[in-house]
């Protein structure tokens, strides 16, 4: 038997159609009270719960998310201030770093200076000078004479005329400085490496007995005095402080270095 499909006003309603004047018959009922207290479960049986929407899974994933982005700000944040901090401390331990290298370098050349300075002390308190600046030996060491009570030159002579500055040949102290006979105004130095040197004839004297003198230092000026026929400086090298131990002058200075 052959069914034909229905058209018209006798078609079959749609699902919707269906679904509406399904609401709203169970609406007017619930109206009238018919149904109302069945209608409550029936009508919840049909909503959806939040679970089955997916709203409570993405309010979840959207906290989840909006914490990660806290707790990475945060954690950046962290290491941006761990960063500044490691910065500054690298900064503070250049900037001492190079305060202790300026320090050791400033206590190098301080301790150089020193050094140098000790060093050329030694040097000069070592060094010997000649007695007279641009002179020259006028009388030679134990040339015979009536002028001399011993019949020879005891020590040699340096052409200066009276008032020219007489200087210690090297480092030692003032054992003796005042008249002393024929040989008029005198000093007698004991040198630092333990002999002596005498300077005769002086018109004044500018050092006294006990006195540390120092290689080239002024001592006194030359003249004339004691038994002399004119201005000079004489000098002379001993073993002791007394007359009678001379040894040669000219070649106790050359052997110090002394240019004469």
């Amino acid at each position: 038997m052959a069914f034909t499909r229905a058209t018209g006003k006798h078609r079959r309603p749609s699902r919707t159609k269906r679904t509406s004047t399904k609401t709203v018959g169970v609406a007017a009922l619930a109206t009238t009270g018919v149904i109302g207290t069945l209608a409550a479960p029936a009508l919840a049986a049909e909503e959806p719960s939040a679970e089955q929407t997916g709203l409570t899974q993405a309010i979840t994933i959207r906290d989840s998310v909006a914490e990660q982005l806290d707790a990475q700000a945060a954690a950046q944040e962290q290491a941006a201030v761990e960063a500044e901090a490691l910065k500054k401390a690298a900064q503070e331990a250049a900037r001492k770093r190079a305060a202790e290298q300026a320090k050791e370098k400033a206590e190098k050349e301080r301790e150089a200076k020193e050094r140098a300075a000790r060093e050329a002390e030694r040097k000069l308190l070592s060094s010997y000078k000649a007695p007279i600046s641009g002179s020259y030996v006028s009388t030679g060491y134990q040339s015979g004479g009536s002028l001399w009570s011993s019949g020879s030159h005891t020590g040699i002579d340096f052409h200066a005329a009276s008032g020219t500055a007489v200087h210690a040949v090297g480092s030692g102290s003032v054992v003796e400085a005042g008249w002393e006979g024929s040989y008029g105004n005198q000093v007698v130095i004991k040198m630092n490496d333990g002999t002596y040197t005498q300077y005769a004839h002086l018109s004044s004297i500018s050092v006294s007995v006990g006195q540390k003198v120092t290689p080239g230092q002024q001592i006194a000026l030359s003249g004339a005095t004691g038994n002399v026929t004119g201005a000079h400086l004489h000098f002379e090298a001993r073993t002791s402080a007394e007359y009678g131990s001379d040894i040669d002058p000219l070649a106790y200075l050359r052997s110090h270095g002394v240019n004469v």
